[in-house]
């Protein structure tokens, strides 16, 4: 059971509108690093959850992220307030309401036109928001990992917003919603590394003789190392050569007798003819085929 809270988690305090921000921060709204991205796959995930600890972080960070939705949101529709009522009652003349709502050169237009100044679940370039952007698949030393790395993420994207604004209520509350992202991947590391063995994910352990060989897969010098293909780690091999099981690297299927009949017949069939000389489109484009030439 949800319940709303008509106060935000954390205040927000815009000193002017700013329509061509606004449009910027769709991106923490309806993309892909966004809070609603963040919430859905949390909870989506907290549903399946059989470990009541992991289930409980998952809801709270979920519904925490829900509060996230709305302090991005409310900052949308607080900078595109000046924009929404000029849309609405075309108080403006035609070319200086466009010049207005379009700042300098972004697409606030756009989404002032579609959508009347709101926060529309869409990026920052008009795409609508996706449930492809969640890639949960079910096991959770799997999905913690990915769970870390979308906060980091989402992270990085406010550093950029706090880049591109001069406004100081805006840019301290994009810093708590930062430095939230921070302590959520905090939780989930820990709860990722209370689960003892998490790695490799899953239940299978892998083939030993080639779950720790690095293939040098790049030609040309110098082959770089470094801890990720280290002798220490890995059996690094510099020139692999196929079939690295010792087979001979050809596919093949056993058939039945009916099934390798109506191959043949197949391939008889669609045969090339390999010493024909055929005229083709090409020719005929060309005037070679009536004697033209250059």
């Amino acid at each position: 059971m949800f319940l709303h809270n008509k106060r935000l988690q954390y205040t927000v305090r815009v000193a002017e509108p700013n329509p061509g921000l606004a449009n910027l921060l769709l991106e923490q709204f309806g993309g892909a690093q966004g809070e609603l991205a963040a919430a859905t796959r949390y909870f989506t995930q907290a549903l399946a959850e059989e470990d009541p600890g992991r289930k409980d972080l998952l809801l709270d960070i979920a519904t925490e992220e829900l509060s996230h939705l709305e302090i991005i949101g409310s900052i949308i529709v607080m900078l595109n307030k000046g924009a929404k009522g000029k849309m609405a009652e075309g108080v403006q003349e035609e070319g200086e309401l466009y010049r207005d709502i379009n700042g300098a050169g972004n697409d606030s237009h756009i989404t002032s036109l579609l959508y009347g100044g709101g926060a529309p679940l869409v990026n920052s370039a008009g795409v609508p928001w996706t449930a492809a952007y969640i890639d949960t698949i079910g096991e959770p030393t799997a999905d913690f990992r990915s769970n870390i790395a979308a906060e980091a993420r989402a992270k990085i994207v406010y550093e950029r917003l706090m880049n591109v604004t001069t406004d100081p209520g805006i840019k301290d509350a994009l810093g708590f919603l930062m430095t939230r992202e921070i302590a959520h991947q905090l939780s989930f590391e820990k709860a990722l590394h209370s689960i003892q063995p998490n790695f490799p994910q899953g239940k299978l352990p892998g083939m030993p003789e080639f779950s720790r060989t690095y293939y040098s897969m790049s030609n040309g010098e110098p082959a770089v190392r470094g801890p990720w293909n280290s002798e220490e780690e890995f059996d690094f091999v510099e020139h692999p050569q196929p079939a690295v099981d010792g087979g001979d690297g050809t596919a093949s299927v056993s058939l039945s007798e009916d099934d390798s009949v109506t191959l043949t017949m197949l391939k008889e069939r669609t045969k090339s003819d390999t010493d024909s000389d055929p005229m083709t489109g090409a020719d005929l484009g060309s005037g070679l085929a009536q004697g033209v030439r250059e």
